[in-house]
């Protein structure tokens, strides 16, 4: 799930990470945990362990060369990361909707698990189906209930991430602290057999971070993430980070995003990964507690027109889908 809400703001100037100053107003976070945007890429309180590659540097920038899996612009899809895939609860494997009643679309030919929770059986065994595989990784956000929470020094600890408890946001400018440990997690999950990364929590500069982040700071990093992925020969989606999609294409193989119809900046994902022919997966939450969307016929027809792989899914990503096609 993606730990930041989706930043309502939409920024359509290209621009270098190493040049960038801050045009336009700040992102803000819908639940709360707003912030501003830094007037340039490079903060003064940055570490002296900080890279400072930018987003130019990139030496894997057209892709993650041959051998990587693309996935293709129509593509059936489900995203489950709430707990371990339970491959015979038809729930689990995308093949009904939430409350268990059939659907007509095709059954998935990806599925997007969570890198702790999918074992290499699951993913050996969603292959022998003629299955891609996805790993969420969570690389903006320290959380303190990992297995590896212990590998990460208390510098690059900041804000409570408030809507996911035991969550905070990390200090990206410090990347030469982060690899070894992004590194480690991407790792398993190429031991485990997974086709590709979804990383989140993305968009931390956008956010309450509790560190002075840049839009240039956010480039960097999101492209190192790129690169790690790559360099594994697995592909990569940006998640989320979608004031930033026009100048991160380029990076990545794929974008998922999430409630782009709600807060009404589709048209950035069209722009920037459609029109390079890079497929667009995409949700809209049915979650009435929250107000957010629930009705398939506001989205459905215009997703399907434009080409996106889009869904409604409960919030919690817990089971079950409505895709629109």
């Amino acid at each position: 799930m993606n730990r930041s809400w989706p930043a309502v703001v939409k920024s359509l100037i290209f621009v270098l990470a190493a040049a960038h100053a801050a045009c336009g107003d700040a992102g803000v976070d819908p639940g709360g945990a707003g912030g501003s945007r830094p007037e340039s890429p490079q903060s003064s309180g940055t570490p002296a362990s900080t890279s400072t590659s930018s987003a130019s540097a990139s030496s894997t920038s057209a892709g993650g060369g041959p051998g990587v899996w693309i996935p293709a612009l129509d593509t059936s899809w489900h995203w489950m990361i709430d707990h371990p895939l339970d491959l015979d609860d038809p729930r689990d494997m995308g093949l009904v909707d939430p409350t268990g009643a059939p659907i007509e679309s095709p059954p998935p030919t990806v599925y997007d698990l969570d890198w702790e929770f999918t074992p290499a059986e699951t993913v050996a065994a969603l292959h022998a189906m003629g299955a891609k595989v996805i790993c969420y990784v969570d690389v903006g956000a320290f959380e303190d209930y990992r297995p590896d929470a212990g590998d990460f020094p208390e510098s690059v600890k900041g804000n409570p991430d408030y809507h996911w408890e035991g969550s905070f946001w990390l200090d990206i400018r410090q990347i030469d602290v982060l690899r070894p440990i992004m590194q480690a997690r991407f790792q398993v999950c190429k031991d485990k057999g997974f086709d590709a990364i979804e990383p989140d929590e993305v968009d931390g500069y956008a956010n309450d971070s509790g560190f002075p982040l840049s839009y240039g700071d956010q480039l960097a990093y999101n492209v190192f993430i790129a690169d790690l992925a790559h360099s594994l020969g697995m592909s990569v989606g940006l998640k989320g980070d979608i004031e930033q999609a026009e100048d991160l294409w380029p990076y990545f193989d794929w974008t998922l995003n999430e409630q782009c119809f709600e807060y009404e900046e589709c048209e950035i994902l069209v722009d920037s990964f459609l029109a390079n022919g890079k497929a667009v997966f995409e949700v809209e939450y049915d979650d009435p507690f929250s107000g957010h969307m629930t009705d398939r016929s506001l989205f459905c027809e215009q997703a399907n027109a434009w080409g996106f792989n889009s869904m409604e899914m409960p919030l919690d990503l817990d089971g079950g889908r409505w895709p629109c096609r």
